[in-house]
């Protein structure tokens, strides 16, 4: 492909942006026009003009994700990428519903951005007409801004005009049944019915006539005939939750049901059609299950089509605030009760709490919290959080005993050690004839040690500021406005 002569056409409010953008799909041999708004591109696109557009979603003159429909019913062909900085599954879905190549949130990588046109244009818009938009506002609590979340709803979009088998992986309390809900939601088996059964709460001689139904008489107890969830989930989804703890003999049977997409009742011998997209969910290591003897490969690759991963808590820090002040919102409505808040302390304390229970333990600490706590604010010993974070040992930072000597200061601070810094500074500042060119020479010398200091432990921690807080010994907003102070 000769990339000279492909236009891309981008839309963004934010002049940085179009900027960076220009810049770079210049650099890779584009032609580029940039426009502050979606009206501008839209009229110059009418004109059979452009190859490829990246558009933003909200902007002053309307929103990206209604251009995109308007592009599409026009050029159903023309490759369109959407870049945001307010994703949302909501957001996600519709953008591939209408038709888009491929969705990013900001701030994304320039170089991921520029392949990815590449690889559009090579391949085309990848859809041929958007799919019918569907309500993504059912899913309340599905809330995430971290890269984790966001890769997450990106994924569910991309699976929202398909009926692919998915297998969800993810700790207890991470919200798979909710993953689950959104996969169904947004897939053409939408109308149909979403049944549920959770293989560890069943009785192991039960799970087939759970799963398959039963004639009467089939066994002790069965008096009459009884539909399955593979029946009641017809032309909808079936949802196989702790998948893991479904017996052998049941995952034999399972697998032929997949394989000939017939089954029987138990104690029948009519066959029955199963006409159902299969979802599953674990949180056991299924490989480590296989190399036990505890659950069968060939099944394992049936169910594990399309990977999900839910990712724990501890793994998304940065959603915390969000979920709690989400959950804090939904429990006051619920209750009708006067508001509460959390403290910036207490606040802190949930940040730095390691999240056993995940998700589920948030939303249950919120609604102890709600009844319990007599106050409108919420503070640190309010709460039970007995378990610390968990630091990881390979990012662990090692700070020299006060008690060394000052030369050991270059271990932890960038550039010269800081007995050569300070010599430095008082050398500069008697050097002077009044001493006006430094003034306050304890405070310069602090704030430089500061900074540095400051500096390296966020390197160490890779820009977490709940665990760099820790290993300097203050808050997190005390953190935050050293930052600010600091200009870093």
């Amino acid at each position: 492909m000769n990339n000279q002569t492909k236009t891309i056409l981008v839309a963004d409010d934010d002049g940085a942006i179009r900027f960076v953008l220009e810049a770079a799909l210049t650099k890779a041999g584009f032609k580029v026009h940039t426009f502050e708004d979606g009206r501008d591109l839209l009229a110059f696109s009418a004109q059979g003009r452009g190859d490829l557009v990246i558009t933003d979603i909200v902007m002053p003159s309307g929103s990206g994700l209604d251009l995109l429909k308007t592009i599409h019913a026009s050029r159903p062909t023309l490759p369109v990428i959407v870049i945001t900085a307010q994703s949302t599954l909501k957001n996600a879905v519709r953008a591939f519903e209408r038709g888009a190549f491929d969705y990013l949130s900001k701030p994304f990588d320039i170089i991921k951005l520029v392949d990815l046109v590449k690889r559009a244009l090579a391949q085309g818009s990848g859809r041929s007409k958007p799919v019918r938009r569907v309500d993504a506002d059912r899913f309340g609590g599905f809330i995430g801004s971290s890269l984790a979340m966001q890769e997450l709803f990106r994924t569910i979009g991309r699976l929202s005009n398909s009926e692919m088998t998915v297998l969800i992986h993810g700790e207890s309390g991470t919200g798979k049944e909710l993953v689950a809900r959104a996969v169904h939601a947004h897939s053409p088996r939408r109308n149909g019915p979403m049944t549920t059964i959770n293989m560890a709460a069943i009785p192991k001689n039960l799970i087939e006539s759970e799963l398959f139904g039963h004639e009467k008489g089939a066994f002790t107890g069965a008096i009459s005939r009884r539909t399955g969830h593979f029946e009641r989930a017809k032309e909808g989804t079936l949802f196989l939750d702790e998948i893991g703890d479904m017996p052998m003999e049941a995952q034999t049977r399972l697998l032929r049901v997949i394989q000939n997409g017939t089954f029987t009742r138990v104690g029948g011998n009519e066959n029955l059609k199963a006409n159902v997209r299969i979802i599953a969910a674990t949180h056991q290591d299924l490989p480590a299950a296989i190399r036990d003897g505890r659950f069968r490969e060939d099944l394992y690759y049936r169910l594990n089509v399309v990977p999900l991963h839910v990712p724990s808590l501890r793994a998304r820090r940065e959603d915390i605030p969000l979920l709690a002040e989400f959950f804090l919102a939904k429990v006051t409505r619920d209750m009708g009760a006067q508001p509460k808040r959390f403290s910036p302390e207490a606040m802190d304390h949930l940040m730095s709490y390691n999240w056993p229970g995940n998700v589920r333990e948030l939303e249950n600490l919120v609604q102890r919290l709600m009844v319990l706590v007599p106050h409108d604010a919420i503070l640190p010993e309010h709460m039970d959080l007995s378990v610390p974070v968990e630091p990881s040992p390979s990012r662990e930072v090692k700070l020299p005993p006060l008690e060394q000597p000052v030369q050991r200061a270059d271990s932890i601070l960038p550039g010269p050690p800081l007995k050569e810094a300070v010599i430095s500074l008082v050398e500069h500042h008697f050097a002077s004839p009044d001493g006006r060119d430094i003034k306050n020479m304890y405070q310069v010398i602090v704030q430089k040690v500061e900074e540095a200091l400051i500096v390296r432990v966020l390197q160490e921690t890779r820009g977490n500021r709940v665990k760099a807080a820790g290993i300097l010994g203050i808050n997190r907003n005390t953190l935050r406005k050293k930052i600010q102070e600091l200009g870093l």
